[in-house]
């Protein structure tokens, strides 16, 4: 589902990505860990290209992202069509009522009538337990309770690949739980995801694909089993050894 291939991506003299090659099968769930600085949200943000990559490639699907191929060159394609590229990976904020957050992004990307965006909202809010808020704002709602919206979003245009940047990140203790328990329930029905979080368990239990990063660098690789409880890296083993 996803190819990453030697992507470089600096902002001025700072090198935050250093040749990352990485894939993503279909169906599985990759999870990326690693310290503040380390390049995982850029990486994220160079999936779906609002980050343009200065060395390297990405496809999804077999289709290359922000760039078209001519010969041995990469021509960047126009705004119009990255932004058609972009509804085919989900990313995650909210506005506006619960109901016109979710039905917005199928009715003005993807040109949908109304009333069928309306009806879908409906049932992907029922999936993330929220069918109850439609009217509501997100100001009304919990932390847990509008990143289930935002997931719900990200869904509304039925995409090949969902991202998520420290979805729990900004939540008290207690609502994490909620939140990882919708993630997981998308894990188990085989949506492909690539989450960046420090949520070990939750990397434990739901991950086929654990990556290490530190400084724009994949640094360690494998199965949950493996990377977790027998890195062979020391800086893998340092870092786990504080987050444990």
């Amino acid at each position: 589902m996803v190819e990453i291939r030697s992507v470089h991506k600096s902002f001025g003299p700072l090198e935050v990505l250093r040749g990352i090659d990485l894939s993503v099968r279909a169906g599985e769930v990759t999870v990326v860990l690693g310290p503040s600085g380390s390049g995982k949200s850029t990486l994220l943000r160079t999936i779906n290209h609002l980050e343009k990559v200065d060395q390297g490639w990405i496809s999804v699907d077999g289709t290359l992202v922000g760039y078209r191929r001519s010969g041995n060159k990469l021509y960047e394609l126009r705004e119009r069509e990255v932004l058609r590229q972009r509804t085919a990976i989900g990313f995650v904020f909210q506005n506006f009522t619960v109901l016109e957050n979710v039905i917005e992004a199928p009715v003005a990307a993807l040109g949908r009538p109304r009333k069928d965006g309306v009806a879908a909202a409906g049932k992907l809010l029922a999936r993330v337990g929220l069918a109850d808020k439609a009217g509501a704002y997100p100001k009304q709602l919990s932390g847990g309770q509008q990143q289930r919206v935002a997931i719900a979003r990200a869904l509304a245009l039925e995409p090949k690949l969902l991202l998520f940047d420290e979805p729990t990140s900004a939540l008290d203790p207690e609502l994490v739980g909620e939140v990882l328990d919708v993630i997981k329930d998308l894990a188990h029905g085989g949506t492909t995801m690539i989450v960046v979080t420090h949520e070990i368990g939750f990397a434990r239990e739901v991950a086929d694909t654990v990556v290490f990063m530190d400084e724009g660098r994949i640094v360690e690789q494998g199965p949950p089993a493996d990377v977790l409880d027998h890195p062979v890296q020391e800086r893998t083993r340092a870092f786990l050894s504080k987050v444990l």
